[in-house]
């Protein structure tokens, strides 16, 4: 299924493009307008970006926490570190190992949901940026043709941005 999406500046922009593709004969059941009176972004199934981030810092977190956990009982344990008297030989492993669990959390958060969220979102947080400035997005799907008679039609209105993709 190939995807061609127009964002345009305004609601009366978006349906002319609307209208034009229609009477060229594109079926509506491939046309959509996302904007305010129209979908949203969550409605068509463009990724929210924070929610993508959430699940990555949480599916990181399963092995991480274990793993820290893990990491820091046994570099207590080589060390011999005895760094809470009070706590004795077995409590100062158990520690360092709660010290590592610690690290994991930390390192699933910023690695799963900072760097996530910043490189994981592709081109869904720019059109989610747009949308919320109050610009229309007109997407249409179908066939590389259906794609190209779209692209043609669509360059008429003059679209801030006309991309393209696929889906394999």
């Amino acid at each position: 299924m190939n995807y061609l999406i127009a964002v345009l500046s305004d609601r009366i922009k978006a349906e002319a493009a609307y209208t034009a593709l229609e009477k060229a004969g594109i079926s509506i059941s491939q046309l959509t307008i996302l904007g305010k009176g129209y979908k949203t972004a969550d409605e068509f199934g463009l990724l929210d970006p924070n929610e993508q981030a959430k699940k990555r810092a949480i599916l990181m977190a399963y092995w991480l926490v274990p793993f820290g956990f893990v990491a820091g009982y046994t570099f207590n344990l080589i060390t011999g570190l005895d760094t809470f008297d009070w706590a004795g030989n077995p409590g100062n492993h158990i520690l360092g190992g709660l010290a590592g669990a610690i690290g994991g959390a930390m390192g699933s958060f910023f690695v799963g949901g900072g760097a996530g969220l910043s490189l994981g979102s592709g081109d869904a947080l720019p059109y989610r940026n747009r949308l919320n400035a109050g610009k229309y997005l007109l997407v249409v799907q179908g066939s590389e043709s259906i794609k190209n008679q779209a692209t043609t039609i669509l360059r008429q209105f003059e679209p801030e941005r006309l991309q393209g993709y696929k889906e394999e």
